[in-house]
């Protein structure tokens, strides 16, 4: 029996296949099978798309930058002379200075001739895992940076605490990041420090993907439903400036989630000494003193307020501070109040925006009656005047229509996704098994 044959068109492949026939050439003769030749299959060769390129029609070397390799050295290493490796250089520099910018780790791509020399025709640098800069030098040489292609997928997640808000997303292999953007939206609603076992949450949220198939993180939360101590807390996304971009989290009521620190802790003051890193005093014999906190001028006696919700972490006496208190508002913000007559609050005490913590005094190394505020923002002092720091703006009313019509199909998804089942303890299962022992 003949073989298979194959006729070639160009990259596809015509397959001829012998196929034998039903019928017999006659009942006389040994029965020998009739072979008909039929034309069945055109194989069309898979492309591979990335960049921008379809990588069958080049040689595709990969590779990563190792440690003090330039530019020059890579494409050297792949048959390109340095003349030439200057010329591309110093012409992509218009667009990207590939030259200076290479990171140590991070992958290229050689997109060489499908030939036996094997000469590169473009270089491709990845400086993240979505951007990538292209270098074509085959016929004219010109650079361009651009990014893969994202998705964004939606998604929704439920879960129940029993010690901490990390843990219960630990447990089902969800990103940690996806509390921390959660402890960033109810930072100024609900202590995050402090929850109780049997609160539960819903969140409605998005992963990023890149190529479809590589994850890229949470991208960002549209929606979420924390109960904390029975008490419910609805937060929704929404943007209030589609010019600047300005997006914020409101409540179901059209009202911010954030809380704006006071600008003072003192009312009716004026500010005698402003956060100055190189402040000189005569005193000291004109010598450079920071000063780090700013000076609220006042008599002695005036209520001194927290100028944020907070946990009061120490209120006690030092030689230079006098009596002081100092306050954490979440996992970003402290202040402190320094030079007090008198502290009405103790560690471990929580306080309202606005709640008297003390009184204006002279205590400590101090010229005359005021508070010195200090402000902490991820551990380190800084001017709390040149912070950008939450806004408490409630919705404009020209929006709170708009968006109360916004939220209506979301609030309705949150209502109605129920929680998973709550995990019972080891301890829990084995009670009704005690109960019936006893009983």
């Amino acid at each position: 029996m003949d073989r298979a044959r194959k006729r070639k068109l160009g990259n596809r492949y015509l397959t001829i296949i012998p196929l034998l026939a039903l019928g017999l050439v006659s009942c006389k003769d040994k029965e020998k099978p009739v072979v008909e030749q039929k034309e069945i299959a055109i194989v069309e060769p898979k492309e591979h798309i990335e960049f921008g390129f379809n990588f069958n029609d080049y040689v595709v070397k990969r590779d990563t930058v190792k440690s003090g390799e330039s530019f020059g050295q890579i494409l050297e290493r792949n048959k390109i002379g340095y003349p030439q490796i200057f010329h591309i250089a110093e012409t992509a520099k218009e667009t990207y200075d590939i030259a200076r910018y290479l990171q140590k780790g991070r992958p290229y791509t050689l997109l060489c001739s499908k030939d036996s020399l094997e000469i590169p025709e473009k270089f491709i640098y990845q400086p993240s895992v979505e951007e990538y800069i292209v270098v074509s030098f085959k016929d004219s040489i010109h650079a361009y940076k651009s990014k893969k292609p994202i998705k964004y997928v939606e998604k929704v997640y439920t879960g129940v605490i029993n010690s901490n808000i990390s843990q219960t997303l630990d447990d089902d292999g969800l990103s940690l990041v996806l509390a921390y953007k959660m402890s960033d939206i109810y930072a100024w609603t609900i202590d995050f420090t402090r929850l109780q076992k049997g609160d539960r949450f819903k969140v409605i949220y998005t992963d990023k993907y890149i190529d479809d198939t590589i994850y890229a993180g949470i991208n960002r939360i549209k929606a979420a439903y924390f109960e904390h101590n029975s008490e419910p807390f609805y937060a929704f996304r929404f943007k209030t400036d589609s010019v600047k971009g300005l997006t914020d989290f409101y409540n179901e009521e059209a009202k911010t989630l954030r809380r704006a620190f006071l600008k003072a802790p003192v009312e009716f003051s004026r500010i005698s000494s402003r956060y100055n890193l190189n402040r000189r005093i005569a005193l000291y014999g004109n010598k450079v003193r920071p000063h780090k906190g700013t000076d609220f001028a006042a008599p002695i006696g005036t209520p001194i307020v927290a100028t944020a919700n907070g946990k009061v972490t120490k209120s006690s006496y030092t030689g230079g501070n006098g009596n002081y208190v100092k306050i954490r508002h979440n996992k970003v913000y402290e202040t402190q109040y320094l030079h007090m007559q008198k502290r009405k609050v103790k560690p471990g005490d929580y306080v309202k925006q606005g709640d008297v913590i003390g009184w204006v005094g002279m205590t400590g190394n101090t010229s005359g009656p005021h508070v010195c505020y200090r402000f902490w923002k991820n551990g380190v002092q800084v001017d709390p005047f040149r912070q950008k720091l939450p806004e408490a703006e409630p919705i404009a009313d020209s929006l709170k229509d708009k968006y109360l019509e916004f939220i209506k199909p979301i609030k309705y998804q949150l209502d109605n996704t129920n929680f998973k089942p709550q995990k019972l303890e080891e301890d829990e299962l084995k009670q009704p098994e005690i109960r019936q022992a006893t009983s």
